[in-house]
Order: structure tokens, then C-alpha cells, then sequence
């Protein structure tokens, strides 16, 4: 491209002023995330409670992870408007609230409602919504994404709260949650666009933000810029999914198990700390280096399976340890997975690999759901299967290597 600026590693920019709507933008796609949360993590909490609602929240979670990898596709290659995807996002995520709103429904029609349209609703927003804002926000993509992945997390707060204070009133909040999803992403779908291709804003040098040796040391860049199927060949992308698979059944295995005690307090705090651990990891990572604070977030996922356990015979101080530990370190491994993509296969087709990285999600439903019917009987053992599921990418993280590089140099 004739006006296009290149960097040392001959990646190409075009910069260009910044529109005065970015901010809005922002703002409207956490919004949106907000919205769709009390799907997962409000059913989570009030309606995954036996067998039935355990397999539908399972489907949904599959759903929803497999509907934002074709959401992004279709985005990022202009197959697919933002509008019409967001639009399309809106209706099936307020069906599937509505579905959750009365869950008497026959299971055929809560199966097709709520888990799998309601399901791909939601992914068609996730993936939407972070395309829209790592495109308007390319100097510092994985922060930006992050803070709204956190609004997915701790969304669903208003709705716990409102269910634990008057618990008769669980379907009336579904349904006022189902209005306002409806109402904000469909506000979102009349606003956000993706940025052109190459974008930059032109208050950053790009060349100086290439050459810059201190975030150079933390977040490295990739060796090159993969494609997809190259990424597929590769060690560090199964690795990617493994850990995303373990850490997020414990994760929505969490929540079903706090619900369990009673304690509504407890439920809320772990959702919020859920989400708002998601944007101080991202700052954290920036200045520690991504696989150091994803260790210790899925170490602190680990260390609060086995306070929940303790607390299991008992300890109410124990329990809220619990949740304050496996909050802290149950969410913040999403946004920092995703920096992770970015940093090991190159910015060009980093949403494309995340989003198949992503897709693990669809395993990690199962898992949970498996988790939650086993803590049905046997709730001090599937906690120790959790600290195991959570331990075990724990240990991989800091052995995680940018793909493309020789063994003798350190990543």
C-alpha cells in the first residue's frame, strides 16, 4: 500500500486520526459483554442445580464458545456487517433469558431456546465485540479486550444480588436482564464498525512502538506472523487450549459450587472478582510478562479449590478465602490466553487462532457440568479433581515457548 509504514519486522501500518466515537465504542462493546453474562454466569448461580440444568448449561457454553469463532471469521473478512451480527446477537440473547426466566419450560424448548440460541447469540456478541475493539485499539489490544471480557464476568452481578436478596423474584430479574440485552447490544449494533485494515492511530509512532525494549521484555513479539493452519501445526496452540480447557471448567465449576453453599454474598464476590481480576492481570502482565501471571493466576485457581474443600467441613472463613482465591484466578486466564495468541502467533491473524483457542471453551462446559454432578455426591472429591485440573496448566504456563524460535534462544 502506497501510504503503509513499516516497522523493523516489515509489519505494515496506515496510520490515521483517531474518530471521535472510539471512546463510545468502547463503551458500547462493554456494555454488550455486560449484557449476555447473567447467561452463563447467572445460570450458573441460580438454575444449574441438578442434572437437566447442568446438561443445558453445558450446551450453552459449547454453543457459545463454537458461535464466536464464526462471528469473528465472517467479521474480520467483511462477509459479515457488525450490525447484523450484533442485531442477530441481540434477539438470541434476549430468547435465551427469557428461556432462563422460566425454567418450567418443557426441556426440548429450553434446550433450543436458552442453550443453543441463546448460546450462539452470545458467542455472535463475544466475538463481535472484541473484534470491534482490538481493531480501534491495535497499541494496546490485549488491555483493551481484556476490560471488556471482565464486563462478560462480572455482568451478572446485579442479577445474583437482586435473586439472593428476594429469591421469588429469580424469573423477574431474568426477564429484566432479558430487556436490557436486548436494549444495549442493540444500541452497540447501531454504533461499533471495525476499524480498515492496517489501522493505526496516528497520535502513536508505530515504528517506536515496535522498537520498544521495555515492552519488548515483557510482552515479546511473535517470531513472524502466522496463518492459521501454521498455528494448527504448531505445539503451543493445543497447549493454549488445554490450558483454557482445564482452568475454565474450574472456573464455572466454581460458581455452581458457591451457589450450592447458600451464600449469595459468596456468589456475588466470586463472579466480580471473576471479571475484575481480568483488567489487573492484563496491567500486571505488562509488567511482569504474560506466563509469569498466568502461573500465578491459575496457581490462585488452585489454592481456592482447596480452600473450598476445607471449607467443606465447615469454615465459613475458609469459604470466603475460597472465593476470594479461585475469584482472583478463575477469569483473569482468558484475556491473558488471548495476549498470549497475540504475542506468540504474530497481531495479523491473532482473533482467527484465539478464537479456535477459544473454542476449547465447548470442552471445559462438559468437564464442569461432569465436576458439578460428581460435587452432587461428592463434593470434597470434585473439588480435588479441580485443584488437579487447575494445577496442571499451572505448571505448564511458564514452560509455554513462542513458536518459530531456536531452542537455544530463551522466549
Amino acid at each position: 500500500m502506497e501510504n503503509a509504514v513499516k516497522d523493523w519486522r516489515g509489519r505494515s501500518y496506515l496510520p490515521g486520526p483517531v474518530p471521535a466515537d472510539r471512546t463510545r465504542m468502547f463503551w458500547l462493546a462493554w456494555g454488550a459483554m455486560a449484557a449476555i453474562s447473567p447467561l452463563q454466569y447467572g445460570y450458573a448461580a441460580l438454575l444449574a442445580k441438578e442434572p437437566t440444568g447442568l446438561t443445558l448449561l453445558a450446551v450453552w457454553i459449547a454453543c457459545q464458545a463454537a458461535g464466536a469463532l464464526p462471528a469473528l471469521h465472517l467479521v474480520r473478512r467483511g462477509r459479515l456487517g457488525v450490525r447484523v451480527c450484533l442485531a442477530a446477537g441481540a434477539a438470541l440473547s434476549g430468547l435465551g433469558l427469557v428461556a432462563a426466566a422460566a425454567p418450567s419450560h418443557p426441556d426440548l424448548i429450553a434446550l433450543v431456546s436458552y442453550a443453543l440460541l441463546g448460546g450462539l447469540g452470545a458467542g455472535l456478541v463475544y466475538g463481535s465485540c472484541g473484534e470491534v475493539v482490538s481493531s480501534w485499539y491495535p497499541e494496546r489490544p490485549a488491555a483493551r479486550v481484556g476490560l471488556i471480557t471482565g464486563a462478560f464476568g462480572y455482568g451478572a452481578v446485579p442479577v445474583l444480588v437482586w435473586a439472593g436478596i428476594a429469591p421469588e423474584a429469580t424469573s423477574t430479574a431474568f426477564l429484566v436482564a432479558a430487556a436490557v440485552a436486548v436494549a444495549v447490544i442493540g444500541a452497540a449494533a447501531r454504533h461499533l464498525r471495525v476499524a480498515p485494515a492496517l489501522w493505526w492511530p496516528a497520535d502513536v509512532d508505530p515504528r517506536s512502538h515496535a522498537l520498544d525494549a521495555a515492552r519488548l521484555r515483557t510482552t515479546p513479539e511473535a517470531a513472524r506472523q502466522f496463518r492459521l493452519p501454521q498455528a494448527l501445526r504448531t505445539r503451543t496452540l493445543p497447549a493454549l487450549a488445554l490450558i483454557l480447557t482445564c482452568a475454565g471448567a474450574v472456573s464455572v465449576f466454581d460458581v455452581i459450587v458457591v451457589a450450592g453453599t447458600g451464600s449469595w454474598g459468596a456468589v456475588a464476590l466470586l463472579v466480580a472478582l471473576n471479571g475484575a481480576s481480568r483488567s489487573v492481570a492484563m496491567r500486571c502482565s505488562e509488567l511482569f510478562g504474560r506466563r509469569r501471571v498466568l502461573a500465578a493466576v491459575l496457581t490462585s485457581l488452585a489454592v481456592g479449590q482447596l480452600l473450598l474443600a476445607a471449607a467443606a467441613s465447615g469454615g465459613e472463613p475458609l469459604l470466603w478465602l475460597g472465593v476470594v482465591a479461585a475469584g482472583v484466578g478463575g477469569g483473569a486466564f482468558y484475556p491473558l490466553l488471548a495476549s498470549l495468541v497475540r504475542e506468540f502467533f504474530g497481531a495479523e491473524r491473532a482473533g482467527e487462532i484465539h478464537a479456535v483457542v477459544y473454542s476449547a471453551k465447548a470442552l471445559a462446559g462438559v468437564a464442569a457440568a461432569a465436576l458439578a454432578l460428581l460435587a452432587l455426591s461428592s463434593p470434597v472429591t470434585a473439588l480435588g479433581v479441580a485443584t488437579a485440573l487447575a494445577t496442571l496448566p499451572a505448571l505448564a504456563a511458564p514452560r509455554l515457548r513462542i513458536p518459530g524460535l531456536p531452542a537455544t534462544i530463551p522466549a
